[in-house]
């Protein structure tokens, strides 16, 4: 329990009067990982509800989101440009999280698939978004166009190799860490594309 509970939970409510619901995260791992394994709803929903490009999404606690909607706008609009759609694309969008950026290149491409395993574990993340990148890349498919936008940690080899074997004309590369990004560009780069 929180120390508190109710306390905390009527203040956290004075506070931010707009506020639709307080859930506790637990996590009791060393190091730069921010969100446990463990989610309690102290009060409200467990959900949070917000609009992007006249979309609505639906956001669990452990979903990744863009948190400044004005940015995140001009952001997405930019990779949608890097992407290049004409509408005959099919578009691999890893790391697709809540879909944001899946669904804004959806109405601009003739298909886009996201894959997103989301884990408790942040060390997992990489992981997992090998798995399905490479599950994909088994399965013959062969995108136009592969949007990654991957933790801080950046990119797996797995999913470089990955996403090479899948032959995309354009990768449209979404980063939070320059040095991570850097490096992948690098990597990227030692395999035929060029920044």
């Amino acid at each position: 329990r929180a120390p508190r509970e109710p306390e905390l939970v009527e203040l956290l409510r004075q506070d931010v009067p707009s506020a639709v619901g307080i859930v506790w995260g637990v996590n009791r791992k060393r190091g730069n990982v921010i969100l446990g394994d463990s989610y309690r709803t102290l009060w409200g929903e467990n959900t949070l509800r917000d609009t992007l490009w006249g979309l609505t999404f639906r956001l669990s606690v452990p979903s990744f989101y863009q948190v400044n909607r004005a940015q995140a706008e001009v952001l997405y609009r930019k990779a949608v440009e890097y992407a290049g759609l004409t509408g005959t694309e099919l578009v691999l969008d890893l790391y697709c999280g809540a879909g944001t950026i899946t669904l804004t290149m959806a109405d601009k491409a003739k298909k886009v698939i996201g894959a997103e395993i989301i884990s408790a574990a942040v060390e997992n993340a990489r992981e997992n978004a090998a798995d399905i990148a490479l599950k994909l890349a088994g399965e013959d498919l062969h995108p136009d166009v592969i949007c990654v936008d991957p933790p801080r940690k950046g990119l797996a080899p797995e999913v470089i190799d990955a996403m090479v074997r899948m032959g995309p004309q354009r990768i449209v590369y979404v980063s939070c860490d320059p040095a991570t990004l850097g490096r992948d560009v690098k990597l990227l780069a030692q395999r035929g594309y060029q920044a």
